[in-house]
């Protein structure tokens, strides 16, 4: 039987391969093999082609060199070489998720880097990632505000309906994560007297931009070492007149700010 998928949240994760090429999806293909008797399911199962099965069920009997499967009238069946190969895999698998559960157990002993891992385990197309402690919560009928307060000092202040609040759990002393897309940051590089209505406003320093083809990424390093990342037009970029160790702000809405915590039930 496939064994279940490594627990959502899971911190570790190794891929376990055979002879260094015959790997989970591989032995997928074996399992759906023994299951429907079919090359075609097998393969639409698995998720390969019809080619693409056969060529690499026969560079593996080559490499085995005897065959891992036998045809009759009936079907496709694996030979006792191949159901040999599976049971192996399927051992050596379970060994091999057990050994990755101990070793996420042990990283209970150190708290710290365990709730360092949890902050890095989050995928997000938002470029700008900064994890806090939740300091104030505003709460209104339909809107809340949250204000984030980074290792450095800096805050940041996400706007949230109450419900989406309530559902967080939200709390203060919790830890919390914002993201905000580089999209929706603008760079200021002078007032001019003139004050914006933008709640979050983080003055730093210019330390790298990157020219793409349409646009170009301009990357703020703040006090305490933290970076925020803004993607402008190159007219934005000549205007401002930017150069790496010039001075500007990073301006974006309390709107423009998604707050992301451990544990919550999602939408």
């Amino acid at each position: 039987m496939p064994l279940p998928p490594a627990p959502e949240g899971a911190l570790l994760s190794a891929d376990l391969r055979l002879a260094g090429r015959l790997d989970a999806r591989f032995f997928a293909l074996l399992q759906a093999l023994a299951d429907t008797g079919s090359i075609n399911r097998a393969a639409r199962t698995a998720g390969f082609s019809y080619k693409g099965a056969w060529l690499l069920l026969e560079a593996a009997s080559n490499l085995a060199h005897e065959p891992l499967l036998a045809t009759a009238a009936a079907g496709t069946r694996l030979t006792p070489a191949a159901l040999s190969l599976l049971a192996a895999w399927q051992s050596l698998q379970a060994d091999h998720q057990a050994f990755l559960r101990a070793q996420e157990g042990r990283l209970n002993q150190w708290p710290a880097l365990q709730g360092l891992l949890r902050r890095m385990s989050m995928k997000t197309s938002a470029r700008n990632q900064f994890a806090g402690t939740v300091s104030a919560i505003e709460r209104g009928p339909v809107a809340a505000e949250v204000t984030l307060t980074l290792k450095s000092g800096a805050e940041i202040t996400a706007s949230l309906t109450s419900a989406a609040a309530q559902r967080l759990k939200l709390e203060p002393g919790q830890e919390a994560l914002a993201l905000v897309k580089a999209s929706a940051v603008v760079l200021v590089s002078d007032f001019a007297g003139w004050q914006l209505s933008a709640r979050n406003q983080l003055a730093g320093t210019v330390s790298r931009i990157e020219r793409g083809t349409v646009s170009s990424l301009v990357v703020l390093t703040l006090p305490g070492g933290a970076r925020i990342t803004a993607s402008l037009t190159h007219d934005g970029l000549e205007a401002l007149g930017l150069k790496v160790g010039s001075a500007a702000s990073a301006v974006f809405k309390a709107s423009a700010v998604l707050i992301a915590v451990q544990g919550s039930e999602r939408a």
